[in-house]
């Protein structure tokens, strides 16, 4: 996890909320505690480096040949329709709650299990497969690698033939946009020609469209809030259009082969291969469960302040109030056994902390230090808490430090503590199950089998395409989530 470094509020902030943009869409990926990195041998290719560095960003790969068999034919199809019938493909499935997916120049795809977890017919993974595969045979993985080197080019050079860094940081950044301009631009001719493969390779062509709709729908779910970070601002450097733009695209795309409901779309054997596949956070690198996180591998639990949603990310657990006045980030650093905690949060790794401020007490039989830190908008409550051979850093952010937040802060990291044997034993991963729809169901029942899991009723209508109002048929097979 992130290192010990000095950090001033603004960056404080930036750290605190911070999340990355995936490939197609904001994505989540598990938080994993330090570990050496993985050794990269120095004969390996290119290829195989960035392949290794994939997985280890991912979670590893996924394996399950019920639906690697799903994917091989799928893309066995999608290859034989495609301009570049003679390219080789290879897909792995990573093992990430993320929504994502993407390509490397020789023909290496990679789906998330999240992103499959997400779809709801092999329709909609033909679509995701033949953008992906539209990347590779336009060389557009090749291009965007030549492009990042240009920019990068031009800002060593601006800043050492100029000996001007902010030349060349200025030089980096117009390289950036070009380069964003540039990526968004492949993205809508890759939707266009995938959309075209996955028509003729007999898929329905509106499965892009049902896709698509989902991940904005679920983008929506997982960011109520942009932080307080102006939303057009992260649209015009956005590696991909909006969904809005590629939904236009894709649709009017689809219309030049068939008409909606025109083709099968192949729903109950796709969500056969998706019973039982693991949803949200690998289990050994743990779990949100509305307001509480537990890590069962490393025996730590603890429940954010009411009305948070919480995000295991690989940084980090973050957590954000509804109305995105209050923030909440833990990770985790190491810390000389020598050093106290009171004096590792006076040490500067963080700037205006008040050391007036600073208190030092047990929580749960766990060693911990309090301090106040204080910027030009937020003010900053950080805990330290010594657990084992870490120290885990709570930093909660708050626009107003009122003593009624002050206190649900305390209270959060109160409930820090060891797990039992007896919950780390019971602690099971959230799974995907299809289920057939009885007569009497409704959404509001189907949601209601889903306790686990946030916001239930809007997540399982996301799960399976339904819109608000919508009613279920008798017969038909929804996927919902459980242990």
């Amino acid at each position: 996890m992130s290192a010990v470094r000095r950090l001033a509020a603004p960056a404080l902030l930036a750290c605190l909320l911070a999340s990355c943009a995936s490939f197609d869409h904001l994505a989540t990926t598990p938080v994993n505690l330090p570990e050496s990195p993985p050794k990269q041998q120095a004969e390996a290719t290119p290829a195989i480096r960035e392949h290794n560095r994939i997985l280890a960003a991912y979670g590893g790969a996924y394996q399950d040949p019920k639906l690697e068999g799903l994917i091989t034919q799928t893309v066995d199809k999608l290859v034989a329709a495609s301009e570049r019938p003679n390219l080789k493909y290879k897909v792995t499935i990573l093992n990430s709650p993320a929504i994502n997916a993407f390509a490397l120049p020789n023909g290496q795809l990679y789906v998330t299990r999240g992103l499959l977890a997400l779809a709801n017919d092999t329709s909609e993974l033909a679509s995701v497969l033949s953008h992906e595969m539209a990347h590779v045979i336009a060389r557009h993985a090749a291009i965007r690698e030549d492009q990042a080197k240009q920019a990068a080019l031009v800002s060593r050079v601006a800043s050492d033939v100029f000996n001007d860094p902010q030349m060349g940081a200025m030089a980096l950044a117009r390289s950036k946009i070009a380069l964003a301009s540039f990526s968004r631009q492949q993205e809508l001719e890759a939707d266009g020609v995938g959309v075209g493969i996955s028509s003729r390779a007999g898929f329905d062509p509106y499965g892009a469209v049902r896709f698509l709709t989902a991940m904005g729908r679920n983008a929506e779910l997982r960011a109520p809030t942009n932080n307080g970070v102006d939303g057009r601002f992260l649209d015009f450097l956005s590696s991909h259009p909006g969904t809005p733009d590629r939904l236009k695209i894709v649709r009017a795309n689809a219309r030049q082969y068939t008409a909606p409901g025109d083709v099968p779309r192949d729903k109950d054997s796709y969500l056969a291969s998706m019973d039982g596949l693991p949803y949200g956070e690998d289990p050994s690198e743990g779990y949100v469960r509305g307001r509480r996180f537990l890590h069962p591998r490393l025996a730590f639990t603890f429940t954010a302040p009411d009305r948070f949603t919480l995000e295991n990310t690989a940084q980090a657990v973050l957590g954000v109030r509804d109305s995105g006045n209050l923030a909440l980030r833990l990770d985790v650093v190491r810390v000389p056994t020598e050093q106290t905690l009171a004096q590792y949060l006076a040490s500067g790794w963080i700037e205006n902390v008040d050391e007036k401020s600073i208190e030092e007490f047990d929580i749960n039989g766990l060693p911990t230090a309090t301090a106040l830190a204080k910027g030009d908008q937020w003010t900053f409550r950080l805990y330290a808490i010594r657990f084992g051979g870490d120290v885990y850093r709570f930093i909660f952010a708050a626009k107003q430090m009122t003593s009624e937040a002050d206190r649900a802060f305390r209270y959060s990291v109160s409930t820090f503590r060891r797990m039992t044997q007896g919950e780390i034993d019971q602690t099971r991963p959230l799974r995907l199950r299809v289920v057939a729809v009885t007569p009497g169901d409704t959404v509001e029942r189907m949601a209601g089998r889903m306790p686990l899991v946030d916001r239930p009723l809007e997540r399982f209508l996301i799960l399976n395409g339904l819109n608000q109002g919508d009613t279920l048929t008798p017969g038909d097979k929804v996927k919902i989530v459980t242990e």
